[in-house]
Formats: C-alpha cells, structure tokens, sequence
C-alpha cells in the first residue's frame, strides 16, 4: 500500500501558472455547475485528463490544455527562490540609514557585459507569455463539452470524445508547442465517422486504441446500441477516417448460427422499433488486454453491458497488425497441442473438434504470411505487420453472456448498473514456448504474474467485482452455413462460458451513491499492472491485487497435490485485495476527472485528477528502484531502545490542499432583483413610501427568497472557512509540539540540554559512553549465547549416522576378539587377517624360540650341553662369525619391532576401555 506523502503542490495552485491547466474557463457557457448538474441528461465517464511522458491534456469544456509538468514545477520553484532571497534588499546610506529598493539582477549580454533588468517586468514582456511557463491552449472544432481524452500508445494521436462525436488530434511534437508564441495552437484534427459518430446516432461509451495495432494507429470504437467499429487511420489518407474497415453489430451476432450472415451496423437512422436486447444488451464500456498480456488476450474485446451482462469477441484483430515477438509462437504451441489433444481424445465433443479445427486453419494462414517489416519507434526494434487471415472468417463469435460462478447476492435497482470494465491478461507462458528445446527463453519483467486472466467489474454503487477466467477465452467462429453436419446449436455447452467470483470490495458508502453525476472509473497504476485506481465524484480509492496474485500462482504451478486443499483454503481465508481511499472531497465541489499515474525521476510517484475548479494531486512514496537509492537503516541501539523511538518522527501529516467554496466567488441576485423592479410594473414601490398591501407583501417574499438563496450558501462557505481556520490552529498547536520535541532531542545529542548548575558534556562522551554500553551489551549478548550453546548440546538427542553405527560395530568386535567379552559380536571377516589373540599367542611364542637363540649363540657351551640327543653336533658345520652378527642384527630388529606392535595395541585397549 503505498504512503501518501503530500497533496497538491504549490506549482498546480493559484497563482502558479500550473493553475491554469485546471481552471475554470469564464468565457465557455457550455461547463457545467457542480450545483446544477442534475439538469444534464446523459452521464457518463469523465476523462479529460490525458499524459504523454511529463506532458499533461486537460480538457477543459471546448478547449484542451497542454502542459509541461517538469517545466512548469522548476520554473515556479526558481521564480520562488529568487523571490525569497533577491526581492527586496536594504542599501546602507552615507549617513548610516538603510533604505528599501526593488530587486534588479544582472543580465549577460551578448557581448559578454551585464546589465540589471526587473524579473517582474521581464516575466511580463509579452514575448515570454503562457508559452513560457510550460503552459498553452489547444483550439478544438469541436461543438459540445469533451468528456474523454485517449491517448494512442505511440503517442502521436489524441481521440477527443463527446458525448455522441469522435475527434482525432495529431498531436505535434513539444517544440511545437513550446514555441515563444502566446496564442491558442491550432493543430490538425479529423473527424472520425462524419455520418457514423453522430447526435443522431447513438452515444460513443468507449473508444479503445487497439493494442495490436500497426504503429498503434487502429482505433475501436464502441457505442450504445452495442456496435463495435475498427478504425486503421493513416494521416496521409483521409479516407480512413471517413469509414471502418470492420464494423460488427453485437445484437446481431448474439443472434447468428452461420459465419456467412450479415453482422454489419446498420446505416439506416429510421429504425426506432423495440427489441428486448435495446436494453439486455446497451453497452457502458469496453476494453482490450494489454500487449504484453499472453494466449489471445491481447485481441480480445470484451465489452460491459448496463444490465450487468459481459460479452468477448475474439479474435478482433484490424486488417494490418503488428504482434509482439513472442505472441505468434505461443498461440503456434497452444493450438497444435490443442488440436492433438482433441484428435486423441475420444470423448471430445464434435463442436470443440470445430472449434480446435478452425483455430488451426487461422493459424495455418498466419503461419503461410510472409510479414513486412517496418521500423518502430526510435529506440525499439523493428515491427512485423501480418494481415489478418481470412480464414475462417473476420467477424469472430460472440461468447456471452458469461456466467458468474460463486458472485455474490446482487444489489437492486440503479445500483447494480455497471459503469467500467477492466481486464488484466494473462501472463506469457515462456516454458510452453521453449517446449523441448535446450536453450532458455530469457523472461522479462512483464512475464511475472497470473496465468489467468483477471477482470473487474464496476458497478454505481462503487463496488469493485473481481472474477477470474479459468476456462481461458480463447479464438472462436461460427460455423460456415455449407457445413450443415456442424451447426451451430444454441444448447452447446461452450455457449455458456463461465467466469469465477474471487472477490467483491465496496468503495463508496450509502451517503456517496447519492451524488447526482456518480459515474465511477478505473484508472490503471504506473508501478504495477495488479494495481489501480478506482475514481469516483468523492474520491479516489486505492486497490492492489498483488497479496493474492502470486500466491495464487504458485498454487496453480504446484507439481505435487499433497495438501493442496489446505493451501488453497489458506489462500482463501488470507487477506485479499487491499484497498484504501487515498482522496476525500464533498459533493459540492463537483465530479472528479479519472485519475491518471504518473511516475517519474524529476517528478516523483503521484496521481493527476481535477475537479470542476482546480487540479487535485495525491503523491507516495515511490518503491524502491532506480529513481530512489537505498539507504541502508542503521541498526537501532540497545541502549537507547527505552529513550528514543527507531523510527523517525514526523513533523507534518500530509493535508488536501483547501479550496475555498465556489459562493464566495459567485454573483448575488438580489442586484438584478432591484434592477427588475425599477424597470418592472412595481416601479412606483420603488419611489414611495413603503405601505402596507398585497403589492409589497409581494416584493417582500420576492426579495426574502432571493436573499435566501443567496445567504444560505454564503452562510455554509464562511462556516466551513471558520472550521478550517480552527482546524488550522489545532494542527499549527500540534507542529509546533513536534517540533518542541524535535529541538529536545537535538538538544539531548549535542548535550545542549543540561542545566545551567550541570557539568556540559561533549559529544566525544556521549559517543564514548554510548559505546561503551554497546560493547558491554554485546559482551553480555556472546554470553549468553555461549550458555544457550552449551544447553542445546547437552539438550539435543540426534539419531547417530550410518557410519557412526558402523564403527561402533567394529569397535564391539575388536574389543570382544582381544579382550573375549562374551558379547557375541562378529567382526567382518577377512581372510587375510587372523585374530588378534591367535596373533598375539604367535608373537610370544616366536618371542621365547629367538630368546633362546640368542642366548645359545651368545654361550655355546652352554648351548652344547642343553641341546637335546637328537640334535647334530656343534662341529658337523661352520657358520662365519659376519653372518652371525648379521643374522643376531636382524633379529634384535624384528624383537624391536614386534614389541613396539605390542605396545601399541595395548596402548589401545586401554583407550578404548576408557572412552
């Protein structure tokens, strides 16, 4: 949710030139009164705000108004600024006096001298007028007030919308309308459908540029009585604003069974009979999924019925059109694996088998074109354009009235009128699309989000209806009247298309339904494409779909199903949508315009709308991205968690800007009153005494209701301004606190704050003392965590490895071979090996024969004589007395030996004993 930081700036208020974009025009007697407009008999949306990058189109009755935000916001900011340091100077005289003088600053010439010039009579000079500052008037032919202003997605075309007629303005570059010319620009503009879009006709809703247009230069336009036109406009061909290449009548197409039928608009303008779908089928509003949406999202039309009823046409595509890259190879993959799954598939209905079979033919058509390449804008790539195939047919199916599964109880009467739809498309599939290939298709940013298409409904009464499309709108025709074994049956079940209530949230209150121009609008976000805006005639509404949206996705993604109904409750139970309504204004001040979003570096993260009299703006705090640096938090000290709050304090709560009731303005009646009566039959009244009789009863209640009405709204402005002057006295109180305590705590760190009979202390101490208490806190805080380390060792009973088993084992058996335990444990046998008490049994035994070799060799006698019978005598061989000393080396060698191995075992034992 984003944070309000500030309202209007003082660069859009009075006096500043910004002003001007939003205020009232005094010489146009077509705006209306706020306070009259009951009198006006059609309503619908208000959007007379358009933006091209920092650039802003107001219309403003007749007129529209360009500005330039960013030059309008640094123009006002320096003339600010020099007006607060250089308008007024004192000069210091001879005599020791000062003297006030007006400002004068020095202007470099040409030739490199200076001269002083006057700022106030330099600004004035009439070759730096409106043009200037940022601002200037579009002249406009057209003959009523402008209700909506849409901008082309290339920028270049301006579609300025009546009530009934549709303009088209090329627009011109900004150097154009930054020129040193003060006078209202006339640029050129056409009329789209001279004999089409007229007050004979019926009322235009929507007007929609096409996403998949040709250099976005195809225009849709949708009307009252539900016909569907498609403009492709060309400024070299004025004959392409003259008539549509594509014009579908939605009642006739509701009613259809064969594509070779005629669905075109009728021209006849003396057809008034009735007919039920007049009003089942009066269209409010209409739209397309974004180009960067996936599937067929991009060239689906789906239009928004009064009655509550939406309807799709897809695909609607113009005769010329340029996809994105990755469109055309997605619906390739998507319907070659549809048509399989169909062929294989014994159960599959013969209509879907129809349907799966005509979307591969238009596939097979598009896949057979050869696309022109044409360049895009500056700094893009280039753009294929493809026509569009003829195969099965231009004019697509007309899938509704969708049903809406799980909505909630409808409301009664006018409230449940709907007044504006929006359709956020679905995501790109990039893992469908690189199916079996062993390269990555790399995903954009755009490519995150839902893999459903979500769309929201808005009704009068402000509420929000959220629904999702889980079957997937796809491309769909009628059968070709030739193909009778395929007709088309009102009773298939892919007749009745269904879309899911996921969430309803309301945004007006019963005492804002009652507001007599209540016509609310969506207006898409700048930071998220799962956000919006919902603007009504008493406020904007803030709505985000993004705590659920990705959740929701993951679910959906999910591999495994275990627990997934646990999850899924989770996700329902969870919180939903989150809404707040960031701007509040009273009824009397008017209807407020369609928000629009605007993002940048030099201006920051804000929403533009206007009311009848001035301009109304709500900034945030922009996400964190390349137009705010990170600033990394310093971790808050434990010390002074009980003295100071971590976070910061905040001087000011962001306001509204107040403007002053439009009655303190306004003329009074009672001089035209008296005018009247002294050219009127109560004359003579005027010049006599006054007398008691019928005449002057009557001039007195003629007067006392025209003073009535003239009193009563001056009494209701001067009370509002008396309470908005004591709520400004409470708010300056509550300042002026924070601010008190703002100078206690800088007191409180530069050691300020002591008392007169106190020792000062210096900030190196306090930084000092300050880090000695953290290091001590730290010293404390390694303790303990030493202690907790030393509890969850003793405290953790973790199963031993598989390893760890072994070698005990290994160990049990060492200790029962060498030790005979009379556990019965075996060790591994090895057949290289022998046991280790065998071993040792030999070890001793080889040990006594070589001791007593020895000392034989060392006494012979005595060895002669302890020498059993049998052996042979001393003298029946000799042995030279080196080979004895070499044989006795060895053998000491071998004794060594062996007895450092004996050693070592029973070294060994031992530990193993111990541990």
């Amino acid at each position: 949710m984003p944070k309000i930081k500030s309202y209007v700036p003082s660069w859009l208020n009075e006096p500043a030139p910004g002003h001007k974009l939003f205020a009232p025009s005094t010489d146009d007697p077509t705006l209306p009164n706020p306070q009259a407009f009951s009198n006006r008999t059609k309503l619908g949306p208000r959007r007379t705000i358009a933006r091209r990058g920092t650039e802003v189109f107001v219309a403003v009755g007749k007129q529209i108004r360009w500005g330039n935000l960013v030059h309008l916001k640094d123009s006002w900011e320096s003339k600010q600024s020099k007006s607060i340091f250089g308008s007024r100077f004192k000069k210091e005289n001879s005599n020791g006096s000062f003297v006030i003088f007006e400002s004068r600053f020095k202007k470099e010439g040409s030739d490199g001298s200076f001269e002083l010039y006057d700022e106030e009579a330099e600004s004035n000079h009439p070759q730096n007028g409106a043009a200037s500052e940022g601002y200037r008037v579009i002249k406009t032919p057209v003959a009523d007030e402008i209700r909506q202003l849409v901008m082309s997605p290339n920028e270049d075309y301006l579609a300025v919308l009546t009530s009934h007629t549709v303009h088209i303005c090329i627009l011109p570059d900004s150097s154009h309308l930054t020129a040193p010319d003060a006078t209202p620009f006339r640029p050129k503009f056409w009329t789209l459908g001279p004999t089409t879009h007229v007050t004979s006709r019926s009322a235009v809703s929507s007007a929609i540029w096409h996403p998949l247009g040709v250099n976005g230069s195809s225009l849709v336009t949708v009307t009252e009585d539900s016909v569907v036109r498609v403009w492709e406009l060309s400024a070299a061909d004025r004959w392409s604003f003259d008539r549509p290449t594509l014009a579908i009548d939605l009642k006739k197409l509701a009613d259809g069974t064969y594509l070779d039928q005629d669905f075109s608009a009728s021209t006849s303008t003396t057809n008034t009979g009735f007919s039920p779908d007049s009003f089942d089928m009066e269209a409010v509003s209409a739209c397309f999924g974004d180009r960067r949406s996936g599937g067929w999202s991009p060239m689906t039309l789906w239009v928004a019925m009064k009655g509550g009823d939406v309807y799709a046409l897809c695909p609607l595509l113009p005769s010329k059109w340029s996809p994105p890259p990755k469109l055309v190879p997605a619906l390739s993959v998507s319907v070659v694996a549809k048509v399989a799954a169909t062929e294989d598939d014994a159960e599959t209905s013969p209509e879907a088998k129809r349907l799966a079979q005509q979307q591969l033919d238009w596939m097979a058509d598009l896949d057979g074109q050869e696309p022109r390449v044409i360049d895009g804008l500056p700094g893009e790539p280039f753009t294929e354009v493809y026509t569009r195939p003829s195969r099965p047919g231009a004019v697509p199916k007309l899938q509704g009235p969708f049903y809406m599964e799980l909505a909630p109880e409808p409301q009664q009467g006018d409230d449940a009128d709907l007044t504006d739809i929006l359709v956020i498309g679905e995501k790109i599939s990039t893992s469908d699309l690189m199916f079996g290939e062993d390269v990555d298709l790399e995903a954009d940013e755009d490519d995150d989000g839902l893999s459903l298409s979500v769309i929201c409904l808005l009704t009068v009464s402000g509420r929000v209806q959220i629904y999702l499309d889980i079957d997937g709108v796809q491309a769909q025709w009628l059968p070709k009247k030739s193909a009778r074994s395929d007709a088309y049956t009102l009773d298939s079940e892919d007749d009745f298309p269904s879309l899911l209530s996921f969430q309803t949230l309301d945004t007006l209150t019963p005492a804002e339904m009652s507001a007599p121009d209540n016509w609310p609008v969506f207006s898409t976000d700048a930071t998220s494409r799962y956000s919006f805006f919902v603007t009504q005639p008493t406020g904007i509404t803030f709505v985000s779909l993004t705590p659920w949206v990705f959740r929701l996705e993951a679910e959906l993604q999910a591999e495994s199903e275990a627990g997934s109904k646990f999850r899924i409750d989770l996700l329902v139970k969870a919180n939903g949508s989150t809404r707040e309504k960031v701007y509040t204004q009273k009824r009397e001040q008017g209807s407020l315009a369609a928000s629009v979003a605007i993002r940048d570096p030099d201006l920051g993260y804000f929403i533009l709308s206007a009311s009848y009299q001035a301009a109304v703006a709500v900034f945030f705090d922009a996400p964190e991205d390349e137009y705010t640096p990170t600033i990394r938090q310093a971790s808050p000290s434990p010390a002074y968690d009980d003295e100071e709050d971590s976070k910061p304090l905040t001087m000011w709560d962001p306001r509204p800007y107040f403007h002053a009731s439009g009655a303190l303005d306004a003329g009074l009646h009672l001089p035209q009153l008296i005018d009247n009566l002294k050219t009127g039959r109560r004359k003579p009244l005027m010049q006599q005494e006054v007398r008691l009789s019928a005449a002057t009863l009557e001039v007195f209640a003629d007067s006392h209701r025209v003073v009535s009405a003239d009193i009563h709204p001056l009494n209701e402005a001067v009370a509002e301004l008396f309470r908005k002057c004591e709520a400004l006295q409470a708010e300056l109180r509550e300042q002026i606190g924070k601010t008190n305590e703002v100078r206690h705590r800088v007191e409180h760190i530069s050691g300020d704050d002591v008392e007169d009979d106190e020792q000062p202390v210096s900030d190196d101490a306090h930084v000092r003392n300050r880090l000695g208490q953290v290091r001590s806190r730290q010293e404390e805080l390694a303790k303990r965590m030493q202690r907790l380390k030393g509890k969850l060792g003793k405290a953790t009973s973790r199963e031993l490895s598989d390893y760890e088993k072994a070698w005990m084992e290994e160990l049990r058996a060492l200790e029962s071979n060498v030790l005979g335990t009379d556990e019965a444990v075996k060790a591994p046998s090895s057949s290289k090996a022998k046991a280790v008490p065998e071993r040792l049994e030999v070890i001793k035994k080889l040990k006594d024969d070589l001791a007593a070799q020895i000392a034989r060799l060392q006494k012979p006698g005595e060895a002669e004589e302890e020498e059993p019978p049998s052996s042979p005598a001393p003298n029946s061989y000799k042995v030279p007395l080196e080979i004895k000393k070499a044989k006795y080396a060895q053998v000491r060698t071998l004794l060594d030996r062996e007895s450092a191995l004996v050693d070592a075992v029973k070294s060994r034992l031992e530990r193993i004993n111990v541990g």
